[in-house]
Protein backbone atom coordinates (compact mmCIF):
# COMPACT_ATOMS: atom_id res chain seq x y z
CA UNK A 1 0.00 0.00 0.00
CA UNK A 2 1.81 2.95 -1.11
CA UNK A 3 -0.13 5.61 0.48
CA UNK A 4 -2.58 6.00 3.25
CA UNK A 5 -5.54 8.34 2.74
CA UNK A 6 -6.22 11.15 5.83
CA UNK A 7 -9.35 10.55 8.09
CA UNK A 8 -12.25 12.99 6.67
CA UNK A 9 -10.33 14.22 3.71
CA UNK A 10 -9.45 13.33 0.33
CA UNK A 11 -5.96 13.93 0.97
CA UNK A 12 -3.62 10.78 -0.04
CA UNK A 13 -0.08 10.90 1.72
CA UNK A 14 3.34 10.37 0.84
CA UNK A 15 4.49 7.17 2.76
CA UNK A 16 6.76 6.61 0.45
CA UNK A 17 9.54 9.12 1.59
CA UNK A 18 8.52 7.94 4.91
CA UNK A 19 9.32 4.42 4.56
CA UNK A 20 12.60 5.39 2.87
CA UNK A 21 14.00 7.46 5.98
CA UNK A 22 12.55 4.50 8.25
CA UNK A 23 14.13 1.44 7.12
CA UNK A 24 17.84 3.47 6.20
CA UNK A 25 17.68 5.02 9.71
CA UNK A 26 17.54 1.25 11.12
CA UNK A 27 20.53 0.23 8.51
CA UNK A 28 22.43 3.81 9.51
CA UNK A 29 21.83 3.15 13.08
CA UNK A 30 23.52 -0.79 12.77
CA UNK A 31 26.58 0.50 11.46
CA UNK A 32 27.29 3.99 13.15
CA UNK A 33 26.63 1.94 16.82
CA UNK A 34 28.70 -0.85 15.69
CA UNK A 35 31.71 1.46 15.09
CA UNK A 36 31.29 2.61 17.89
CA UNK A 37 31.20 -0.43 20.03
CA UNK A 38 34.56 -1.00 17.44
CA UNK A 39 36.67 1.82 18.53
CA UNK A 40 35.52 1.46 22.28
CA UNK A 41 37.05 -1.93 22.05
CA UNK A 42 40.21 -0.14 20.32
CA UNK A 43 40.58 1.80 23.73
CA UNK A 44 40.61 -1.47 25.61
CA UNK A 45 42.67 -3.46 23.64
CA UNK A 46 44.67 -0.72 21.21
CA UNK A 47 45.92 -3.36 18.45
CA UNK A 48 42.52 -3.42 16.78
CA UNK A 49 43.81 -0.19 15.65
CA UNK A 50 46.28 -2.58 13.52
CA UNK A 51 48.59 0.02 12.99
CA UNK A 52 47.06 1.34 9.86
CA UNK A 53 46.27 5.08 9.10
CA UNK A 54 42.50 3.98 7.92
CA UNK A 55 42.00 2.26 11.04
CA UNK A 56 42.93 4.36 13.32
CA UNK A 57 40.63 5.82 16.47
CA UNK A 58 41.35 9.29 15.31
CA UNK A 59 40.00 8.19 11.91
CA UNK A 60 37.34 5.91 12.53
CA UNK A 61 35.69 8.03 15.70
CA UNK A 62 34.26 10.97 13.45
CA UNK A 63 32.78 8.61 11.06
CA UNK A 64 30.94 6.95 14.51
CA UNK A 65 29.91 10.52 15.24
CA UNK A 66 29.01 11.67 12.23
CA UNK A 67 26.65 9.00 11.26
CA UNK A 68 25.04 8.28 14.33
CA UNK A 69 24.12 11.88 14.26
CA UNK A 70 23.45 12.58 11.02
CA UNK A 71 22.35 9.32 9.27
CA UNK A 72 21.01 7.77 12.42
CA UNK A 73 19.58 10.69 13.99
CA UNK A 74 19.08 12.98 11.05
CA UNK A 75 17.28 10.09 9.36
CA UNK A 76 15.05 9.65 12.03
CA UNK A 77 14.18 13.26 12.24
CA UNK A 78 13.89 13.21 7.99
CA UNK A 79 11.42 10.24 8.15
CA UNK A 80 9.12 11.60 11.43
CA UNK A 81 9.06 15.34 10.74
CA UNK A 82 7.63 14.09 6.76
CA UNK A 83 5.16 11.88 8.57
CA UNK A 84 4.23 14.60 11.19
CA UNK A 85 3.54 17.58 8.98
CA UNK A 86 1.50 15.34 6.92
CA UNK A 87 -0.78 14.04 9.36
CA UNK A 88 -0.86 17.39 11.63
CA UNK A 89 -1.44 19.53 8.23
CA UNK A 90 -3.91 17.53 6.37
CA UNK A 91 -1.93 17.63 3.30
CA UNK A 92 0.59 15.57 0.66
CA UNK A 93 3.75 16.78 0.90
CA UNK A 94 4.72 19.70 -1.80
CA UNK A 95 6.75 17.65 -4.07
CA UNK A 96 7.58 13.60 -4.25
CA UNK A 97 9.73 14.40 -6.31
CA UNK A 98 11.76 17.06 -4.16
CA UNK A 99 11.60 14.51 -1.30
CA UNK A 100 12.94 11.67 -3.80
CA UNK A 101 15.84 14.36 -3.96
CA UNK A 102 16.15 15.13 -0.56
CA UNK A 103 16.20 10.71 0.40
CA UNK A 104 18.69 10.05 -1.80
CA UNK A 105 20.68 13.60 -1.89
CA UNK A 106 21.22 12.84 1.92
CA UNK A 107 21.93 9.30 1.81
CA UNK A 108 24.67 10.38 -0.95
CA UNK A 109 26.04 13.07 1.66
CA UNK A 110 26.37 9.91 3.98
CA UNK A 111 28.14 7.88 2.11
CA UNK A 112 30.93 10.33 0.80
CA UNK A 113 31.38 10.79 4.94
CA UNK A 114 31.99 7.04 4.75
CA UNK A 115 34.77 6.85 1.80
CA UNK A 116 36.16 10.50 2.94
CA UNK A 117 37.04 10.58 6.38
CA UNK A 118 39.20 7.15 6.58
CA UNK A 119 41.27 8.31 4.09
CA UNK A 120 41.87 11.66 6.32
CA UNK A 121 39.48 14.08 4.41
CA UNK A 122 38.44 16.58 7.11
CA UNK A 123 38.47 19.90 8.50
CA UNK A 124 39.28 18.25 12.35
CA UNK A 125 36.02 20.60 13.52
CA UNK A 126 33.85 18.32 16.05
CA UNK A 127 30.71 17.04 14.05
CA UNK A 128 32.23 19.65 11.20
CA UNK A 129 34.30 17.32 9.37
CA UNK A 130 33.43 16.96 5.83
CA UNK A 131 35.62 19.34 3.52
CA UNK A 132 34.44 22.07 1.76
CA UNK A 133 32.24 19.89 -1.40
CA UNK A 134 30.29 17.38 0.70
CA UNK A 135 29.08 20.63 2.91
CA UNK A 136 28.29 22.43 -0.46
CA UNK A 137 26.10 19.37 -0.87
CA UNK A 138 24.44 18.78 2.13
CA UNK A 139 23.55 22.56 2.19
CA UNK A 140 21.64 22.50 -1.52
CA UNK A 141 20.04 18.65 0.16
CA UNK A 142 19.20 20.90 3.38
CA UNK A 143 17.67 23.89 1.18
CA UNK A 144 15.54 21.30 -0.41
CA UNK A 145 14.41 20.00 2.82
CA UNK A 146 13.51 23.26 4.42
CA UNK A 147 11.23 23.87 1.11
CA UNK A 148 9.50 20.82 1.81
CA UNK A 149 8.79 21.14 5.19
CA UNK A 150 7.58 24.86 5.17
CA UNK A 151 6.38 24.31 1.63
CA UNK A 152 4.11 21.43 2.88
CA UNK A 153 2.82 23.69 6.28
CA UNK A 154 1.87 27.01 3.77
CA UNK A 155 -0.76 24.34 1.86
CA UNK A 156 -2.03 22.89 5.29
CA UNK A 157 -5.74 22.16 4.85
CA UNK A 158 -6.10 23.32 8.65
CA UNK A 159 -5.46 26.84 10.63
CA UNK A 160 -3.50 25.48 13.65
CA UNK A 161 -0.10 24.73 12.58
CA UNK A 162 0.96 21.84 15.93
CA UNK A 163 3.63 22.59 17.93
CA UNK A 164 5.52 19.84 16.84
CA UNK A 165 5.97 21.81 13.28
CA UNK A 166 7.22 24.43 15.48
CA UNK A 167 9.85 22.45 16.94
CA UNK A 168 10.94 20.83 13.52
CA UNK A 169 11.02 24.25 11.78
CA UNK A 170 13.06 25.46 14.37
CA UNK A 171 15.72 22.76 14.16
CA UNK A 172 15.76 23.26 10.34
CA UNK A 173 16.07 26.54 10.65
CA UNK A 174 18.78 26.92 12.63
CA UNK A 175 20.70 23.95 11.47
CA UNK A 176 21.03 25.51 8.08
CA UNK A 177 22.31 28.79 9.46
CA UNK A 178 25.25 27.37 12.07
CA UNK A 179 26.25 24.92 9.28
CA UNK A 180 26.47 27.63 6.44
CA UNK A 181 28.07 30.13 9.12
CA UNK A 182 30.72 27.37 10.41
CA UNK A 183 31.66 25.62 7.04
CA UNK A 184 32.16 29.11 5.43
CA UNK A 185 36.05 28.26 3.97
CA UNK A 186 38.38 29.23 1.15
CA UNK A 187 39.38 26.31 -0.99
CA UNK A 188 42.68 25.14 -2.15
CA UNK A 189 41.85 21.73 -3.81
CA UNK A 190 39.11 19.27 -4.75
CA UNK A 191 39.38 18.24 -0.61
CA UNK A 192 41.73 20.70 1.39
CA UNK A 193 39.99 24.02 2.59
CA UNK A 194 41.09 26.64 5.78
CA UNK A 195 38.76 27.98 7.68
CA UNK A 196 37.65 31.76 6.76
CA UNK A 197 38.42 32.65 10.92
CA UNK A 198 41.54 32.00 12.72
CA UNK A 199 42.45 31.38 16.54
CA UNK A 200 40.11 32.15 19.35
CA UNK A 201 37.19 33.18 16.70
CA UNK A 202 37.48 29.72 14.62
CA UNK A 203 36.99 27.90 18.20
CA UNK A 204 34.17 30.37 19.18
CA UNK A 205 32.36 30.11 15.44
CA UNK A 206 33.18 26.06 15.88
CA UNK A 207 31.20 25.80 19.46
CA UNK A 208 28.36 28.08 18.40
CA UNK A 209 28.06 25.66 15.78
CA UNK A 210 28.91 22.66 17.91
CA UNK A 211 26.29 23.33 20.68
CA UNK A 212 23.28 24.54 18.29
CA UNK A 213 24.09 20.99 16.81
CA UNK A 214 23.48 18.88 20.28
CA UNK A 215 20.97 21.53 20.74
CA UNK A 216 18.67 22.12 17.72
CA UNK A 217 19.68 18.71 16.08
CA UNK A 218 19.86 16.45 19.41
CA UNK A 219 17.25 18.19 21.52
CA UNK A 220 15.10 20.60 19.87
CA UNK A 221 14.28 17.76 16.56
CA UNK A 222 13.62 15.13 18.91
CA UNK A 223 11.17 17.50 21.24
CA UNK A 224 9.57 17.74 18.13
CA UNK A 225 8.79 13.88 18.05
CA UNK A 226 8.45 13.63 21.49
CA UNK A 227 5.13 16.41 21.47
CA UNK A 228 3.80 14.11 18.70
CA UNK A 229 4.70 10.43 19.30
CA UNK A 230 4.15 10.62 23.34
CA UNK A 231 0.56 11.54 23.16
CA UNK A 232 -0.11 9.41 20.39
CA UNK A 233 0.78 6.02 21.98
CA UNK A 234 -0.01 7.35 25.10
CA UNK A 235 -3.45 8.40 23.28
CA UNK A 236 -3.88 11.24 25.76
CA UNK A 237 -4.04 14.94 24.81
CA UNK A 238 -0.38 16.89 26.01
CA UNK A 239 -0.92 17.72 29.34
CA UNK A 240 -0.53 21.30 28.54
CA UNK A 241 -0.29 23.02 25.19
CA UNK A 242 0.63 26.52 26.97
CA UNK A 243 3.52 24.87 28.27
CA UNK A 244 4.23 23.57 25.16
CA UNK A 245 4.55 26.97 23.35
CA UNK A 246 6.44 28.45 26.33
CA UNK A 247 8.75 25.63 26.15
CA UNK A 248 9.37 26.59 22.71
CA UNK A 249 10.29 30.32 22.60
CA UNK A 250 12.29 29.79 25.90
CA UNK A 251 14.96 27.31 24.82
CA UNK A 252 15.55 28.11 21.62
CA UNK A 253 15.85 32.11 22.92
CA UNK A 254 18.39 30.58 25.54
CA UNK A 255 20.38 27.04 23.73
CA UNK A 256 21.99 29.20 20.93
CA UNK A 257 24.10 31.16 23.86
CA UNK A 258 25.57 28.05 25.39
CA UNK A 259 28.67 27.23 23.34
CA UNK A 260 30.99 29.30 25.00
CA UNK A 261 31.03 26.60 27.68
CA UNK A 262 33.04 24.22 25.65
CA UNK A 263 35.88 26.73 26.27
CA UNK A 264 36.04 27.58 29.62
CA UNK A 265 40.12 28.43 30.65
CA UNK A 266 40.97 28.97 27.16
CA UNK A 267 41.76 32.44 25.43
CA UNK A 268 38.38 33.05 24.72
CA UNK A 269 37.63 36.14 26.70
CA UNK A 270 36.09 35.56 30.21
CA UNK A 271 33.10 37.15 29.58
CA UNK A 272 32.28 35.11 26.82
CA UNK A 273 32.81 32.27 28.53
CA UNK A 274 30.39 33.82 31.43
CA UNK A 275 27.72 34.10 29.16
CA UNK A 276 27.61 30.28 27.98
CA UNK A 277 27.82 29.45 31.80
CA UNK A 278 24.99 31.35 32.65
CA UNK A 279 23.04 30.69 29.42
CA UNK A 280 23.57 27.10 30.72
CA UNK A 281 22.49 27.18 33.83
CA UNK A 282 19.10 28.95 32.69
CA UNK A 283 18.49 26.50 29.99
CA UNK A 284 17.82 23.96 32.46
CA UNK A 285 14.30 25.50 33.10
CA UNK A 286 12.93 24.99 29.90
CA UNK A 287 14.25 21.77 28.81
CA UNK A 288 13.09 20.45 32.27
CA UNK A 289 9.79 22.48 31.40
CA UNK A 290 9.98 19.78 28.35
CA UNK A 291 10.62 16.81 29.87
CA UNK A 292 7.80 17.67 32.50
CA UNK A 293 5.14 18.39 29.70
CA UNK A 294 6.40 14.91 28.03
CA UNK A 295 5.88 12.83 31.48
CA UNK A 296 2.63 14.62 32.58
CA UNK A 297 1.32 13.81 29.44
CA UNK A 298 0.53 10.02 30.97
CA UNK A 299 -1.21 11.39 33.93
CA UNK A 300 -4.26 8.90 34.21
CA UNK A 301 -2.59 6.08 32.03
CA UNK A 302 0.58 5.37 34.32
CA UNK A 303 -0.64 2.10 33.78
CA UNK A 304 -0.27 1.43 30.17
CA UNK A 305 3.56 1.24 30.55
CA UNK A 306 3.33 -2.64 32.46
CA UNK A 307 2.05 -3.71 28.57
CA UNK A 308 3.63 -1.07 26.21
CA UNK A 309 7.14 -1.35 25.64
CA UNK A 310 6.66 1.51 22.84
CA UNK A 311 5.45 3.74 25.61
CA UNK A 312 8.42 2.99 27.45
CA UNK A 313 10.72 3.23 24.70
CA UNK A 314 9.46 7.21 24.96
CA UNK A 315 8.69 7.57 28.64
CA UNK A 316 12.28 6.57 29.62
CA UNK A 317 13.67 8.81 26.71
CA UNK A 318 12.17 11.53 28.44
CA UNK A 319 13.77 10.72 31.72
CA UNK A 320 17.43 10.13 30.25
CA UNK A 321 16.53 14.15 28.97
CA UNK A 322 15.65 15.02 32.27
CA UNK A 323 18.69 13.74 33.87
CA UNK A 324 21.74 15.25 29.98
CA UNK A 325 20.03 18.40 30.63
CA UNK A 326 20.54 18.67 34.30
CA UNK A 327 24.13 17.00 34.01
CA UNK A 328 25.06 19.81 30.99
CA UNK A 329 24.45 22.69 33.05
CA UNK A 330 25.72 21.54 36.19
CA UNK A 331 29.55 20.49 33.95
CA UNK A 332 29.05 24.17 32.68
CA UNK A 333 29.72 25.83 35.72
CA UNK A 334 33.19 26.64 35.81
CA UNK A 335 34.59 25.07 38.81
CA UNK A 336 33.11 21.97 38.13
CA UNK A 337 34.42 22.03 34.43
CA UNK A 338 37.27 22.36 36.00
CA UNK A 339 37.16 18.89 36.96
CA UNK A 340 35.07 16.94 34.62
CA UNK A 341 36.89 18.93 31.35
CA UNK A 342 38.98 16.42 29.01
CA UNK A 343 37.86 13.43 30.64
CA UNK A 344 35.49 10.78 29.89
CA UNK A 345 32.96 12.50 32.15
CA UNK A 346 31.77 14.86 29.46
CA UNK A 347 31.87 10.94 27.03
CA UNK A 348 29.02 9.74 29.25
CA UNK A 349 26.93 13.05 29.33
CA UNK A 350 27.30 13.22 25.83
CA UNK A 351 25.68 9.05 25.72
CA UNK A 352 23.28 10.19 28.63
CA UNK A 353 21.47 12.34 26.01
CA UNK A 354 22.85 10.46 22.67
CA UNK A 355 21.70 6.64 24.02
CA UNK A 356 19.19 7.31 26.42
CA UNK A 357 17.45 10.60 25.11
CA UNK A 358 18.36 10.46 21.06
CA UNK A 359 18.50 7.06 20.17
CA UNK A 360 16.19 5.42 22.94
CA UNK A 361 12.60 8.05 22.09
CA UNK A 362 13.61 7.05 18.11
CA UNK A 363 13.76 3.64 18.54
CA UNK A 364 10.03 4.34 20.52
CA UNK A 365 8.71 6.37 17.67
CA UNK A 366 9.84 3.96 14.56
CA UNK A 367 8.19 1.14 16.40
CA UNK A 368 5.30 3.39 16.49
CA UNK A 369 5.20 4.25 12.92
CA UNK A 370 6.21 1.01 10.93
CA UNK A 371 2.87 -0.74 11.61
CA UNK A 372 1.33 2.24 9.81
CA UNK A 373 3.60 2.66 7.32
CA UNK A 374 3.32 -0.88 5.97
CA UNK A 375 -0.39 -1.32 7.18
CA UNK A 376 -0.12 -4.03 9.86
CA UNK A 377 -1.57 -3.34 13.39
CA UNK A 378 1.15 -3.73 15.14
CA UNK A 379 5.09 -4.75 15.24
CA UNK A 380 6.01 -8.67 14.59
CA UNK A 381 6.65 -9.37 17.92
CA UNK A 382 6.24 -7.16 21.18
CA UNK A 383 8.49 -9.71 23.12
CA UNK A 384 11.16 -8.56 20.67
CA UNK A 385 10.58 -4.68 21.71
CA UNK A 386 10.62 -5.51 25.28
CA UNK A 387 14.05 -7.51 25.22
CA UNK A 388 15.19 -4.41 22.98
CA UNK A 389 14.31 -2.23 25.76
CA UNK A 390 15.72 -3.83 28.57
CA UNK A 391 19.19 -4.01 26.33
CA UNK A 392 18.78 -0.52 25.24
CA UNK A 393 18.13 0.52 29.04
CA UNK A 394 21.28 -1.43 30.64
CA UNK A 395 23.14 -0.67 27.98
CA UNK A 396 23.22 2.73 28.30
CA UNK A 397 23.48 2.51 32.25
CA UNK A 398 26.01 0.72 32.08
CA UNK A 399 27.65 2.66 29.60
CA UNK A 400 27.22 5.92 31.47
CA UNK A 401 28.23 4.89 34.70
CA UNK A 402 31.28 3.41 33.70
CA UNK A 403 32.07 7.14 31.91
CA UNK A 404 31.43 8.85 35.19
CA UNK A 405 33.40 6.70 37.05
CA UNK A 406 36.33 7.03 34.77
CA UNK A 407 35.94 11.02 34.29
CA UNK A 408 35.73 12.07 37.96
CA UNK A 409 38.95 9.56 38.65
CA UNK A 410 40.93 11.16 36.02
CA UNK A 411 39.65 14.40 37.20
CA UNK A 412 41.12 13.79 40.31
CA UNK A 413 44.26 11.99 39.14
CA UNK A 414 44.94 14.98 36.58
CA UNK A 415 44.74 17.89 39.49
CA UNK A 416 46.61 15.72 42.39
CA UNK A 417 49.89 17.52 43.52
CA UNK A 418 52.77 16.76 45.98
CA UNK A 419 53.86 19.17 48.44
CA UNK A 420 56.85 20.06 46.15
CA UNK A 421 54.01 20.64 43.75
CA UNK A 422 54.80 18.12 40.83
CA UNK A 423 51.92 15.67 39.62
CA UNK A 424 51.36 13.24 42.00
CA UNK A 425 50.25 10.53 39.19
CA UNK A 426 51.37 10.44 35.34
CA UNK A 427 48.87 10.82 32.12
CA UNK A 428 50.00 6.99 31.67
CA UNK A 429 48.87 5.77 35.92
CA UNK A 430 45.23 7.75 35.05
CA UNK A 431 44.88 5.84 31.57
CA UNK A 432 45.48 2.19 33.63
CA UNK A 433 42.91 3.39 36.46
CA UNK A 434 40.64 4.21 33.45
CA UNK A 435 40.90 0.86 31.71
CA UNK A 436 38.39 -1.66 33.72
CA UNK A 437 35.95 1.33 32.90
CA UNK A 438 36.41 1.46 29.46
CA UNK A 439 35.68 -2.76 29.38
CA UNK A 440 32.13 -2.08 30.89
CA UNK A 441 32.02 0.74 28.74
CA UNK A 442 32.80 -1.62 25.41
CA UNK A 443 29.69 -4.32 27.28
CA UNK A 444 26.82 -1.67 27.64
CA UNK A 445 27.83 -0.08 24.11
CA UNK A 446 27.46 -4.01 22.93
CA UNK A 447 24.65 -5.30 24.52
CA UNK A 448 22.79 -1.45 23.00
CA UNK A 449 23.82 -2.40 19.86
CA UNK A 450 22.42 -5.68 20.08
CA UNK A 451 19.27 -3.99 20.72
CA UNK A 452 19.27 -2.59 17.18
CA UNK A 453 19.95 -5.94 15.53
CA UNK A 454 16.76 -7.46 17.40
CA UNK A 455 15.17 -4.01 15.95
CA UNK A 456 16.27 -5.04 12.51
CA UNK A 457 14.67 -8.75 12.66
CA UNK A 458 11.53 -7.29 13.99
CA UNK A 459 11.27 -4.65 11.36
CA UNK A 460 12.06 -7.26 8.53
CA UNK A 461 9.32 -9.95 9.62
CA UNK A 462 6.95 -6.55 10.14
CA UNK A 463 7.57 -5.51 6.61
CA UNK A 464 7.25 -9.19 5.11
CA UNK A 465 4.08 -10.06 6.99
CA UNK A 466 0.95 -10.15 5.46
CA UNK A 467 -1.27 -7.31 4.94
CA UNK A 468 -4.17 -6.76 7.56
CA UNK A 469 -7.64 -6.78 5.64
CA UNK A 470 -8.62 -3.26 7.19
CA UNK A 471 -10.07 -0.27 5.52
CA UNK A 472 -7.12 2.26 4.29
CA UNK A 473 -8.84 5.43 6.52
CA UNK A 474 -8.74 2.66 9.99
CA UNK A 475 -4.86 2.67 9.06
CA UNK A 476 -4.68 6.05 8.58
CA UNK A 477 -6.35 6.88 11.65
CA UNK A 478 -4.30 4.60 13.82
Amino acid sequence: MANAIAPNTHCVYNYDVVRQFTLMTLVWGIVGMGMGVFIAAQLVWPALNFDLPWTSFGRLRPIHTNIVIFAFGGGALFATSLYVVQRTCRVSLISNRLASFVFWGWQAAVIAILLSYPLGYTTSKEYAEMEWPIALWVTVVWIAYCYLFFGTIARRNVKHIYVGNWFYGAFIIVTAMVHVVNHLAIPVSLMKSYPLYSGTTDAMIQWWYGHSVVGFILSVGFLGMMYYFVPKQANRPIYSYRLSIVHFWAIIALYIWAGPHHLHYTALPDWAQTIGMVMSIILLAPSWGGMINGMMTLSGAWHKLRDDPILRFLVVSLAFYGMSTFEGPMMAIKTVNSLSHYTDWTIGHVHAGALGWVAMISIGTLYHMIPKLYGREQMHSIRLINAHFWLSTIGTVLYIAAMWVNGITQGLMWRAVNDDGTLTYSFVESLEASHSGYVVRLVGGAIFASGMLLMAYNTWRTVRGRVNEIPVSIVARA
